[in-house]
């Protein structure tokens, strides 16, 4: 042991010797290199720091950069955003179409030379300069919009503008814009200029519903890129910076100053003369009429999300990147409903103060047959319908109700509707008064809001916190039901404080309907490839339905809420011989007004508001939504056969007034059928401007010789039904003479 002891204390003391005369002779070299006095604060310190921040920065910027390379983690990145979609209808008509048209892409050898300078000239002049960032030309709009106290100028390169193209999303946020610089170089190391080039000519959003310019040259004026002239090149490269904004289909004159300011950008570049773009601007580009065509381009959008997520499903080794979708979209039903929302904007929009509304129509088995996103697709391609969160107000007590009859209560369980306080919140019915003791049934058809926050509380039974225990309750069946919404726990819950989705919201209902099974919202209803061959189909492939709640509480739901149509607040949804059901919703300050509804052969869900969240001028759900409601299921019921509403029955004919008994009288148009509006509707404000056309062209050749007139030719198909039906006092023409 002593010998160890002495080999140990020996090993330490050579190994501490060793290590100071190392260190002294290291001390004794660096002395050399030793700078004092001024040289070392001017050089030495500077570059110390430089290099201590430098690998900290390196440190940061690999942090940073780790999120934006997870989302070049697939091999196929590449082809990940190459998906081409042909959509149908449910009866197998073409409606649309969105991704990259590959057959239509062409060579970037055979893009015109004017087209290629006016993008460069004003996307990015320095693009085969800079290494994936304009570094001069970031700090450039960083001083202008400074400047300007806003955004006036993109710092942007054409390969970040693809790497957000191909990876990212379009939020305006710091992480999307570091991940955006990190895939720009990563891209540049990649590929070569020209298919960075090449990739943002074919993919990039050009409105319209099209990507890419050859798309858009197609689509705004009727010919392949390969053949556009100056000014329509000028006019499609000025798209890119808003393509919404400067669409020449919607705002021609905004679209020609922005190809006005492109040819000013070829001039300052040097890329063309002010004598060869004179031609150009004396002789605008004039963008095809596609006014009349209505295409459903919010259902479009959400389609194409649907098909992207589907496809992502498909096995790893299925290359197919071009389909044909058919759709569950009944194209009747999607016009009526846009036209519903807009006539109604427009008859009380102004009076309300609302300048928004979204509806979503749905089979029982989660089919969307129409989507309306927003009043103008032209104006705002947010989807109110699928990506707006708002507060359901009373349209959320279904739910709680139905919790309730899964625990012991019946429609006719008596609830005293007195005061009643959560901790400091003390909720209060509309108008301010108590009604004493209610029925569940009574308590849903007048609305009460103090009846849903009694049941939330006698729902937690004996425990330490009932009404929180009964919330989750609530939660967990508007979960059963469909509603994925994130649904906080908060005191005024039962009431419809937290925010769901239009197309959630109304899916969830079909629950009703259905006896108890829960759907899945969805618009694809088959898949092929382009060649035909059948990929995939909702009724084999698809989610199935799930029994939600028992086919018992389903009926009764159904029996209390046919109450909110027939005597309560929502009579203007009722339908003349239909079974109907729901439940209106308004939220404080009358910021959302909902009605959602349901017959034995659809659900719908309708919503109007703000985007700004401003009040309305006290809409309630019992107003607009409901008579939208009623408009848009009148035209859905067309021609369909009418089912049963199981706890409601068949449904009844309504009262006729003695004004509509004495129309009926003289054989004229059932009230039910048709209903003449207050004022003029789209679609006769639109005949109006064709008949004064017609009157022009008469005027024109009124010299020339008489010819033999047609009854028939000189007016629009439906004229004389649709014209006399915009009159004031006119009779209506049946509901039946509507256009398919």
């Amino acid at each position: 042991m002593l010998d160890l002891d002495a080999r140990i204390d020996s090993t330490l003391f050579s190994t501490g010797k060793g290590a100071r005369e190392l260190y002294e002779r290291y001390s004794a070299f660096m002395d050399r290199f030793y700078v004092g006095r001024w040289k070392r604060w001017v050089f030495i310190e500077p570059l110390s720091e430089a290099a201590t921040l430098g690998l900290g920065g390196m440190v940061l910027m690999l942090a940073l950069a780790v999120p934006a390379f997870r989302e070049t983690a697939d091999e196929d990145w590449l082809k990940k955003s190459d998906l081409a979609v042909s959509f149908l209808d449910r009866y197998g008509n073409p409606i649309g179409s969105r991704g990259i048209k590959h057959n239509d892409s062409i060579p970037l050898e055979d893009f015109p030379d004017v087209l290629i300078k006016a993008t460069l000239a004003t996307e990015d002049r320095r693009f085969y300069d800079h290494f994936g960032i304009d570094v001069a030309g970031t700090a450039r709009a960083i001083v202008t919009n400074a400047q300007a106290g806003g955004v006036r100028q993109g710092g942007s390169s054409i390969t970040q503008q693809l790497a957000k193209n191909l990876f990212l999303s379009n939020e305006r946020t710091i992480e999307r814009k570091v991940n955006e610089a990190f895939l720009a170089i990563w891209l540049e190391t990649r590929l070569t200029k020209n298919e960075i080039l090449k990739l943002y000519l074919d993919r990039a959003y050009m409105g319209g519903g099209t990507f890419g310019v050859d798309g858009a040259a197609h689509f705004y004026f009727n010919k392949s890129a390969r053949d556009v002239n100056l000014a329509e090149a000028a006019m499609l490269a000025g798209l890119f910076k808003a393509p919404t904004k400067y669409a020449p289909h919607i705002n021609l004159p905004a679209a020609r100053a922005r190809a006005n300011v492109v040819l000013d950008n070829l001039v300052d570049a040097g890329f063309m003369t002010e004598g060869q773009v004179f031609g150009a601007r004396r002789n605008p580009a004039t963008a095809v009429d596609r006014r009349d065509e209505n295409s459903p381009n919010y259902y479009l959008d959400w389609a194409f999300d649907e098909m992207r997520k589907l496809v992502d499903t498909f096995p790893k080794s299925y290359n197919e990147r071009v389909f044909v979708v058919r759709t569950a979209i009944d194209m009747n039903v999607q016009r009526a409903a846009e036209e519903a929302i807009e006539n109604q904007l427009r008859q009380f929009g102004r009076d309300y103060h609302a300048t928004q509304a979204a509806t979503v129509v749905s089979d029982l088995d989660g089919g969307i047959r129409a989507m309306v996103g927003g009043r103008d697709y032209g104006a705002s391609q947010f989807n109110r319908a699928t990506d707006a969160y708002r507060q359901p107000g009373s349209s959320f007590k279904p739910y709680v109700y139905t919790t309730a009859l899964l625990n012991g209560f019946k429609p006719t369980s008596i609830v005293v509707d007195g005061p009643v306080c959560i901790g400091n919140w003390c909720p209060q019915n509309y108008g301010h008064s108590y009604s004493g003791a209610v029925t569940l049934t009574q308590a849903i058809t007048r609305s009460i809001n103090v009846v849903p926050v009694k049941l939330s509380i006698a729902l937690g039974g004996k425990a330490p916190n009932p009404a929180k225990v009964g919330r989750a309750k609530i939660v967990e069946v508007a979960r059963r039901f469909g509603i994925k919404a994130p649904l906080p726990d908060t005191p005024s819950l039962p009431i419809g404080s937290d925010e769901v989705t239009v197309v959630e919201h109304a899916v969830a209902y079909a629950t009703f309907p259905n006896k108890g099974k829960s759907v899945t919202p969805h618009s694809v209803l088959e898949v092929r490839t382009g060649a035909g061959d059948l990929v995939w189909r909702f009724d084999r492939d698809g989610k199935k339905p799930l029994q939600a709640i028992p086919a018992s509480t389903a009926a009764d739901m159904a029996q209390m809420m046919s109450h909110v149509v027939s005597e309560g607040t929502a009579r203007r949804a009722a339908l003349d011989g239909i079974p109907t059901a729901g439940k209106t919703g308004t939220t404080n300050a009358y910021r959302d007004a909902w009605f959602v509804g349901y017959t034995g052969n659809f659900t719908c869900a309708v919503w109007y508001g703000n985007d700004d969240y401003s009040p309305t001028n006290r809409m309630t759900g019992g107003s607009l939504p409901a008579q939208t409601w009623h408009d848009i299921m009148v035209a859905a019921h067309q021609g369909v056969e009418i089912k049963e509403l199981t706890g409601v029955g068949m449904g009844t004919k309504l009262p006729s007034s003695p004004a509509a008994a004495a129309m009926a009288a003289n054989a004229g148009p059932k009230p039910s059928e048709a209903k003449p509006p207050p004022v003029l509707t789209k679609r006769g404000a639109d005949i109006l401007v064709r008949v004064e056309k017609l009157l022009d062209d008469a005027a024109k050749t009124a010299d020339e010789p008489a010819k033999p007139a047609k009854s028939t030719s000189s007016a629009p198909a439906g004229f004389t039904d649709s014209f006399a039906s915009a009159l004031p006092g006119s009779p209506a023409a049946p509901a039946a003479s509507r256009k398919n």
